[in-house]
């Protein structure tokens, strides 16, 4: 018991005590200056009828399915090939990482620059090439921002996911591979039969990491497109900073605030009820 006080009063200090002032500040009008008015249930109506909260909202569903689908299984495969036994996997793993080293406004200026319809790089390559496809507008398009968007948040994270896997993968027993194999299993049958089921809690926890983290890209959105063209890309974390810091909307950004993380935690608790994954049940069963 000792031992868990530190862990649950900096829980209560950084998550909990800023969720309950959150929701209290939901039921209030504040301009950041002066005191807070009552407003009731206003703000939360205000949310129901706002077309574009709505449109948030569709945005970031499409974010984190798209990103969820994408990220997935690029991840796995690259987090297999990782943990192999292939030659200069050493130097694959460091290229595959490089990503993630760097900063994410570092990452939404480079590709911002490549992506330019004027003098980005790929408009300079499809001119040298004739790929006249490679000149897009990638990031004024309403038909392929989002798209983009959702590439670049992949390149950037799908190593991280990747290192998860190749970890899971090197901890799963050789003895099932080898069972396996006595049986006269395929590859692609030990890819379904053992790795794969090995690899559930590795699974459930990069999807969990994967979706509740969608929920909440902000920066790399902010600067390459501030949400557009249009609402294209106005995520639901986005549109809380504009409602908050510049129409000074305090309330009505807690109510979104509230929902964000609603929709996190209850998304995180239904894959861990679904998956199993609160059990940790042992996968090395019959291993020995």
């Amino acid at each position: 018991m000792l031992g868990a006080g530190p862990p649950m009063l900096l829980f209560c200090l950084f998550i909990v005590v800023p969720m309950i002032a959150a929701v209290l500040m939901s039921f209030v009008k504040w301009n950041g200056l002066g005191a807070p008015r009552w407003a009731g249930g206003a703000n939360w109506a205000e949310f129901f009828s706002d077309p574009v909260a709505r449109t948030s909202v569709e945005v970031t569903v499409k974010l984190v399915v798209l990103s969820y689908v994408v990220q997935t299984p690029i991840s796995l495969g690259l987090g297999l090939f990782t943990a192999g036994r292939q030659r200069y996997k050493t130097v694959y793993a460091t290229i595959f990482v490089l990503p993630l080293l760097m900063s994410t406004a570092g990452i939404a200026l480079l590709w911002e620059s490549l992506l330019d319809p004027n003098f980005g790089a790929l408009t300079a390559l499809s001119k040298s090439t004739g790929l006249s496809f490679l000149n897009q507008n990638w990031l004024g398009d309403p038909h392929l921002t989002l798209y983009v968007v959702v590439a670049i948040i992949a390149w950037q994270f799908i190593p991280f996911h990747t290192l998860l896997y190749a970890v899971g993968r090197r901890q799963v027993p050789q003895a099932l591979y080898e069972a396996a194999l006595l049986d006269g299993a395929s590859p692609w049958q030990m890819l379904w039969r053992v790795t794969l089921p090995q690899l559930r809690y590795t699974i459930v926890t990069s999807g969990i990491l994967m979706i509740v983290g969608s929920l909440t890209y902000f920066d790399i959105i902010y600067i390459m497109t501030d949400g557009g063209p249009g609402y294209t890309t106005r995520v639901l974390s986005l549109d809380m900073y504009n409602v908050a810091f510049l129409q000074d909307q305090y309330g009505y950004a807690s109510v979104l605030a509230v929902i964000l993380s609603v929709v996190g935690i209850a998304i995180a608790i239904g894959l861990v009820r679904f998956s199993g994954f609160a059990s940790m049940a042992s996968q090395q069963e019959g291993a020995a």
